[in-house]
């Protein structure tokens, strides 16, 4: 069995540094590293298998003996978005997971902001709209918001003062914390006959873009106890999916979320199974 190189934008640190370098956003090119990160963690943590996942990950399911593996594969990837119809309009949507014969059951939206911060409150509404216009349709989609900003400190001569996200203290400016608060009200969506407006899981990250932390999430804000935590987010979309879908329907085999072998091609070109973890930043969802 032949195993692939490894994807680009495997590691957290390597999509976040295209999010801080790439100019302009036009073609998405500052994002859709992260679309890339998000749909790989789906498979490897979440359990999900890589052909139910748009846009498609560069990974291969395999099946040996009953053993379930991966292997990065490529020529496997396609960036190409699925587009939901949604209660009020149609939506493509950055990443969604679909199964057969039931649709799409889970979704995300990766939002990114680098300037003009007094202006999250139109991110606001689009969250919003989106959110109720999807769950109309598909009341037990399990979908999350996760939105990254860069976070740019006070004193950087080149910088505007509505792209200004940190104080020279390092503390988030006024927009931002209260953009912070109003996405708990958005945050924690748990039954089907809940608030539509609110999504199941919602995350906020500050990326850091130069200096010794560059490339990585600020770690005092959102403060560890926050529900939008970058931390929780996975977590929150897996519990709440399991609950409503793999207990809800426990005979449907197809609902359980996979366990991989942990000789599969794909994670041990990443390393032992003891540094799996410690190498990718989260947990491998190993058989």
């Amino acid at each position: 069995m032949s195993n692939g190189d490894r994807p680009r934008f495997l590691l957290l640190a390597s999509a976040l540094h295209e999010f801080v370098t790439v100019e302009g956003t036009q073609a998405q090119a500052h994002i859709k590293p992260l679309h890339q990160y998000v749909t790989v963690r789906l498979v490897v943590e979440g359990g999900f298998h890589p052909d139910e996942i748009s846009p498609h990950p560069p990974l291969r399911f395999e099946s040996r003996g009953g053993r379930k593996q991966l292997v990065f594969a490529l020529e496997a990837e396609d960036e190409r978005e699925q587009t939901l119809l949604g209660g009020l309009k149609s939506k493509a949507v950055d990443v969604v997971v679909s199964k057969e014969g039931v649709g799409p059951i889970l979704a995300i939206s990766v939002k990114g902001t680098g300037n003009a911060f007094r202006n999250l409150t139109n991110r606001m509404e689009e969250a919003i709209g989106d959110s109720t216009n999807l769950h109309i349709m598909y009341p037990g989609l399990v979908y999350g918001f996760l939105h990254f900003l860069k976070a740019n400190r006070e004193g950087d001569p080149q910088l505007a003062p509505n792209d200004v996200a940190l104080t020279a203290s390092g503390e988030p400016v006024s927009a931002i914390r209260r953009y912070h608060d109003v996405l708990l009200g958005l945050s924690g969506r748990r039954l089907v006959r809940d608030d539509y407006t609110r999504y199941e899981a919602v995350g906020l990250g500050m990326v850091v873009p130069r200096g010794e932390s560059r490339n990585q999430l600020l770690s005092t804000f959102p403060p560890p106890d926050s529900p939008l935590h970058f931390a929780r987010f996975f977590d929150t979309l897996y519990s709440v999916y399991d609950l409503r879908y793999t207990y809800m329907a426990s005979s449907l085999a197809k609902l359980r979320r996979l366990e991989w072998d942990e000789n599969s091609p794909a994670l041990r070109a990443i390393g032992s199974p003891d540094t799996l973890s410690s190498q990718l930043g989260y947990p491998v969802r190993i058989a």
